[in-house]
């Protein structure tokens, strides 16, 4: 029933709504449905391919609350000089409110964002929009549309990256950002950086990541994160 036209136009959110199969507004309120209340997709976690490869919902950005899971359990198996907080913040993609509040309980002397990274290596994708690629390493952040990084820090995590061979990637956003966005400007500023785990067709229903760059990360943040002392910390901002 659309026309040429309409069918040629991206459909904004207010002309969007959920049929839930019911014929009355009784009907809603029997099945407890509230406006307001959330929608999520189904989507089972499924293991694909060679045994490596997880698709599921909601990478974006379940991923980074996992990777600073992994990244605490081991830290708390070996000696380090820090007092570390992992924070699963809310709200991020309308304004990382999470972030700004958060930001002063924690009062971090360095600020690290865990994401999920727009992987390229699909048809739909062009490679300058995109550099990064499943398998081939966590993605360093060198820009995004909320920060540029602490440069100290992005090279501590590179020359640990090459001197423990982890592999990497790197990547840049003309658009959007990260909870590094609000974090960078806490107070007198905070050094920070994005690392990432690249997640095939993000914001969508379904994800896809790659196990072993998932790994490669938790390893990669965790030895920085050992080497993060007074004096390392002092020298960032020096």
């Amino acid at each position: 029933i659309l026309s040429e036209e309409e069918r040629k136009k991206l459909q904004e959110p207010k002309d969007m709504y959920i049929d839930i199969g019911a014929i009355s507004s009784a009907e809603v309120k029997e099945l407890g449905i509230r406006p307001g209340d959330p929608v999520i997709p189904i989507c089972p976690f499924t293991v694909l391919g060679t045994g490596k490869t997880y698709l599921a919902k909601a990478f974006d950005d379940r991923v980074g609350c996992a990777l600073f899971i992994e990244v605490i359990k081991n830290l708390r198996r070996e000696k380090h000089p820090n007092t570390v907080y992992g924070v699963g913040t809310v709200q991020e993609e309308v304004g990382l409110r999470g972030a700004r509040t958060s930001s002063w309980v924690v009062e971090p002397d360095v600020g690290l964002t865990m994401e999920v990274g727009v992987a390229g290596d699909v048809p739909d994708v062009k490679k300058d929009d995109a550099q990064g690629k499943l398998g081939k390493g966590p993605v360093i952040v060198i820009r995004d549309g909320s920060m540029v990084p602490n440069l100290r820090l992005r090279d501590l995590f590179v020359e640990t990256a090459e001197k423990l061979k982890i592999p990497y990637q790197f990547d840049m956003l003309e658009r959007g950002g990260t909870d590094s966005g609000a974090i960078h400007l806490h107070r007198h500023g905070v050094p920070n950086l994005v690392i990432a785990v690249p997640t095939r067709h993000i914001h969508s229903h379904a994800g896809i990541i790659y196990r072993d760059d998932f790994d490669h990360a938790v390893r990669l943040v965790t030895a920085v994160t050992k080497k993060l002392d007074a004096d390392t910390v002092a020298s960032l901002t020096e």
